[in-house]
């Protein structure tokens, strides 16, 4: 069930391997729109509050935990790629305990500082029980969504991509399920929510560890294997944290710019809302692509292949940016009609605010495809501190944006902010991408 992504035409291997990543980042998109209709048709547009209350900071926590799970799959497909399985089945070892700490740790301080969370967040006070109740949950069950996400990593650094989205789409549909259950039926309001997301989780988590410890002999721990290495350590946290951090750092942007459009009234807090989720739907390509091309350039230059790094970079880059130029023309163009899946027809000036934030995305869309193909590649092949720095790019540029010119150009400076983020972080990690290709490249001469 593994895939080896050192042999046959590039294109299609990283086409092959991104299908069931965008089939899996779409389905936890329409759960994400199903959840949340769900609680506001059940509960209430105040128990619709206090679940998005504290949306920003989950996407900042959870977030480095899906960052460091992914930064730990770089080292195990580069060892994949090179057919060093004992050190691979080590740095899977060393990936478990390292995510085990990580869990304690997380779990520990977001619970014990949640008050002071949601009261740095302003949370209202009509819907700060409710909100932090929710919270309380979904930080306990941080240990469960590591759980997976190192799981569904160490596949996918094997190369099998299917596996994860088969216990994506048993999590999405248990947790629909268990939401009906726990709000409908068990009455248990917005803890019944968070309790549910974290059920599903914790299912679909143990459930793909047997998988895994039932099916795959190749990378079933050793005993001779789990033992503690400081040099291994250090490589895994190298490659995780980074990347954690990028992920974190991309939330603080978002955060900030969703600050600075509050500022300017419902009207457009609703129609930024609305094209915000058909944003969602439409990069969810760009990850797929992303994720497909960083694991084939690790286990290429695990395998000490450098031609096929570079041609399956430039192909992956290429797909993506044509996607980016189609889905770009879809939201400059039909914008309206897709917000009105959110938005009422009477709406005017909400599908007027989210009509003019689609059309300015669409302009630049085609150079997220770059950044997202570039960064990835740059943390695949080990140079994640290269990558991170595209990162805060990006947050210093939506900053400057949001706070320096909404109050000059208003709602245009945050239709714009995305943009100029992308462009920014372009503008350094195209060419840090070529130097980083130069670098491994070098690396495998010299290793021959």
């Amino acid at each position: 069930m593994t895939k080896d992504m050192t042999e046959g035409r590039p294109l299609r291997l990283i086409l092959q391997f991104a299908l069931p990543l965008l089939v899996g980042n779409l389905l936890q998109q329409t759960y994400n729109m199903i959840d949340a209709a769900i609680v506001g048709r059940f509960l209430g547009t105040k128990a619709l509050a206090s679940v998005g209350a504290s949306s920003s900071v989950q996407f900042l926590v959870l977030g480095f935990c899906i960052g460091i799970c992914s930064g730990f799959g770089v080292p195990i497909a580069k060892s994949f790629g090179a057919g060093a399985y004992g050190k691979m089945r080590s740095c899977i070892f060393h990936a478990a305990v390292l995510t085990a700490a990580a869990a304690l740790f997380l779990t520990a301080v977001c619970a014990v500082f949640c008050p002071q969370i949601l009261h740095l967040l302003s949370t209202p006070e009509d819907i700060y029980g409710n909100a932090y109740r929710y919270l309380l949950v979904i930080f306990l069950g941080i240990p469960f969504t590591l759980l997976y996400n190192l799981l569904a990593s160490i596949l996918r650094a094997v190369g099998d991509s299917r596996t994860p989205f088969l216990f994506l789409a048993f999590s999405a549909s248990l947790n629909i399920l268990l939401d009906l259950f726990c709000i409908v039926v068990l009455k248990w309001g917005c803890a019944g929510a968070a309790i549910a997301t974290i059920t599903a989780q914790a299912v679909s988590g143990i459930c793909c560890l047997l998988f895994i410890r039932r099916r795959y002999d190749l990378i079933r721990l050793k005993k001779e294997e789990c033992h503690m290495n400081g040099r291994r350590v250090k490589e895994l946290l190298q490659m995780g944290l980074p990347m954690g951090l990028q992920f974190s750092i991309t939330a603080i942007g978002s955060m900030v710019m969703q600050s600075a459009n509050n500022s300017l009234g419902s009207i457009y807090v609703s129609g930024f809302t609305a094209g915000m989720r058909i944003k969602q739907f439409a990069m969810c390509p760009f990850d797929a692509i992303g994720n497909a091309v960083s694991v084939f350039c690790s286990q290429n230059f695990g395998a000490g292949k450098a031609e096929r790094i570079k041609k399956g970079l430039w192909e992956g880059n290429g797909i993506a940016m044509l996607y980016g130029v189609l889905a770009g023309l879809v939201l400059i163009f039909a914008g309206r009609t897709l917000s009105m899946l959110f938005v009422s027809s009477a709406d005017v000036e909400v599908l007027d605010a989210s009509e003019k934030y689609l059309r300015c995305l669409g302009y630049f869309f085609w150079s997220l495809g770059a950044l997202n193909v570039c960064r990835m590649s740059v943390q695949g092949l080990g140079f994640p501190g290269r990558a991170i720095f595209s990162g805060v790019t990006e947050m210093v540029a939506r900053t400057v944006v949001s706070f320096v010119f909404t109050g000059y150009f208003g709602f245009t400076a945050i239709c714009f902010s995305d943009q100029t983020a992308w462009i920014s972080a372009c503008l350094y990690i195209v060419p840090m991408c070529v130097i980083c290709v130069r670098k491994a490249t070098a690396q495998i001469t010299a290793a021959a």
